[in-house]
């Protein structure tokens, strides 16, 4: 929603970039320049002047606000982003990229090729928006409520700033707009697809939105997100529904971490998420429902070899009720690691770019209640997944949490991103 404070908070602090609230909050450091300057600086040292990337981000800054806030207000479930993905290849296209669409569904894949010599490296934003079922309490429609309107924003401008720096670009930059994340089907499709093996792309790069400050980035070497497994327990006998009810809560005493109940315990999440060797370096997080005659099983965990574990035990619990059967459909979805060597020096990038204190480290797969399909092609090639703080100064947590009905994200993340996954990703496609 367009509302009057919004674009009075837009005027005021984006569009001008005279305003800051934390490390490098002006879209453009530099301010605005022809392509011919931005020609001139380029090409110190690997990668692209940091400068350059400021100044055709800061070009671009009303389109780039006005395309999220179209894209917000036309939110599409997973499966059905056929609006957006239109979007992003007209977007694509006019920026002189090779596009194409339905790539495992409604994907579109961009290829920009730079005229150095160089790898190839890949970008992934994410397109759906979160379903009602997914919203915290419930909601009556499809909303973005995880940001996606805003990575795939970032996306777009990202793939136009090193369109218009491409005679400086080394290699080969493919953005991957996935639809499908929310219901953890898109990643595979786009795979199954041939998008890597086609692209032949040498590592993959991904921004997600978080309650962080805005003007903060938390990087996750050697952590990240974990998976998800879910199972079923059908119980027997004339006492099979007190019997459910019984496991259940004995089931859910596996747990060792709860869901959050409001904006305090959000807080402490987050917070244990830095903290090295804390609370959340090791923990389950698993709810049992009792319907009927059957309890079902849903959890996460880490580290992930912990699924053998947590199986294990459900089977142990579950076989102390007579006529109990245990089933568990389907293998664990994978939890999302971030390769260390990559997450350190992508935050050794964004720390000379944006300050050190405008950086932090997780210690802790976070947060500990969402999967992530970025991890099946984590699984192909190594890369990154970084979340970019959106949370607005003087906001409840909330406003900055993904799948909170109160979720508003401070739009100047947008600048912040471009030239983060800008700079980041024509050092990558220059590297040796």
């Amino acid at each position: 929603m367009d509302r009057p404070e919004e674009r009075a908070l837009a005027r005021r602090t984006v569009l001008t970039g005279t305003a800051a609230v934390g490390a490098g909050l002006a879209w453009g450091g530099a301010g605005p320049a022809s392509a011919a300057g931005a020609a001139g600086a380029a090409g110190r040292g690997p990668g692209l002047a940091r400068e350059v990337v400021d100044a055709e981000t800061a070009r671009l800054e009303r389109a780039l606000l006005a395309l999220r806030r179209d894209l917000h207000r036309h939110p599409e479930p997973p499966g059905c982003e056929r609006r957006t993905a239109g979007v992003v290849a007209r977007e694509l296209r006019a920026a002189g990229l090779a596009v194409t669409t339905g790539v495992g569904g409604h994907g579109v894949v961009g290829v920009l090729r730079g005229a150095r010599p160089g790898r190839t490296v890949a970008y992934r934003a994410d397109m759906d928006a979160v379903p009602p079922r997914d919203i915290v309490g419930g909601g009556p429609a499809p909303a973005h409520l995880c940001g996606h309107d805003l990575h795939t924003t970032i996306g777009v401008g990202t793939a136009r700033v090193l369109a218009r720096l491409r005679h400086h670009l080394s290699g080969t930059v493919v953005f991957l707009f996935q639809p499908a994340e929310e219901s953890l089907s898109g990643a595979r499709a786009m795979i199954d697809a041939g998008v890597l093996d086609r692209t032949r792309v040498a590592e993959i790069h991904a921004l997600h939105c978080g309650p962080f400050p805005v003007g903060q980035f938390a990087t996750t070497a050697g952590f990240g997100l974990p998976g998800q497994d879910r199972g079923e327990v059908a119980l027997a006998g004339p006492d099979a529904s007190e019997a459910a009810r019984r496991l259940a809560a004995e089931l859910g005493a596996l747990a060792t971490v709860a869901l959050p109940g409001g904006p305090a315990d959000l807080e402490r999440l987050v917070a244990d998420a830095q903290t090295p060797a804390g609370p959340l370096a090791r923990f389950v997080a698993l709810q049992a429902r009792a319907r009927e005659a059957t309890v079902g099983v849903s959890y996460r965990c880490w580290p992930q070899e912990r699924y053998v574990e947590v199986r294990a035990d459900v089977r142990r619990i579950a076989g102390s009720y007579p006529g109990a059967s245990v089933r568990f459909p389907d293998d664990p979805f994978p939890a999302m690691v971030s390769p260390r060597a990559e997450g350190r020096a992508l935050a050794r990038h964004l720390r000379g770019a944006f300050g050190r204190s405008a950086v932090s480290t997780l210690h802790a797969a976070f947060p500990p209640f969402s999967g992530e399909d970025f991890a099946l092609y984590l699984e192909r090639v190594p890369g990154t997944f970084t979340f970019l703080g959106v949370r607005a100064p003087g906001t409840p947590i909330t406003a900055g949490y993904p799948h909170y009905p109160e979720f508003t994200p401070d739009e100047r993340a947008i600048g912040l991103g471009v030239r983060a996954m800008a700079g980041w990703l024509a050092r990558r496609s220059a590297r040796a």
